[in-house]
């Protein structure tokens, strides 16, 4: 099982990929393989003029395409997405999430931004063919705390429980998803149909 973490965040110091730590440790106790693609690793230029022959945007398709599921995370700005992520987004080919299940997460200055998710990422996603997306988190600001000093990065016990939520139907919607056709079996039907001809 393979599930790709998408930081739309252009900030080095970021709530959302605070956020996207603990996913990345909780799917990791489950032995889930992670994959953390932060938009701020890919170059400017790349995603400005939408280079599909960059290395790091084939790293991207490449990732994705072999992704059971896909966590998205952006902070919130001007009650939206981010620019840098939804740049990134329109690099993927059009149905790259068919077969994927999608969790998308954002965080913002305040509860007026909660329906960022609903109204700006979700429909994103879905024109990507997203097979299963799930609920989204929204987290405040507040309820984030950066890692200061010894001490490292914490969630509010609310915005945890949120989340642990979150988390277990991604893993359910996981579980329950089907396997991928193997294309060598369809060829083999195919090729046997035309003998019995």
């Amino acid at each position: 099982m393979h599930v790709v973490l998408l930081s739309g965040s252009p900030a080095a110091r970021s709530r959302t990929e605070v956020l996207l730590d603990y996913v990345r440790q909780r799917l990791q106790a489950r032995q889930i393989e992670v994959s953390l693609l932060r938009v701020r690793d890919f170059p400017a230029e790349d995603l400005l003029h939408a280079n599909f022959e960059s290395e790091a945007v084939q790293r991207l398709q490449a990732a994705v395409a072999s992704a059971d599921g896909l966590v998205v995370g952006t902070p919130v700005y001007k009650a939206s997405l981010t620019g840098a992520l939804k740049v990134l987004l329109d690099l993927l080919p059009e149905r790259a999430l068919a077969h994927k299940v999608v969790l998308p997460l954002a965080s913002g200055g305040s509860p007026a931004h909660l329906l960022a998710v609903e109204y700006a990422l979700k429909p994103v996603l879905a024109a990507l063919k997203a097979q299963e997306m799930l609920p989204g988190v929204f987290a405040v600001d507040k309820q984030i705390s950066y890692a200061e000093g010894d001490r490292p990065a914490q969630l509010d016990d609310e915005l945890r429980e949120r989340l642990d939520e979150a988390l277990d139907q991604l893993l359910a919607a996981l579980a329950r998803r089907p396997a991928p056709i193997d294309p060598n079996l369809l060829n083999d039907r195919l090729i046997n149909a035309r003998w019995s001809i």
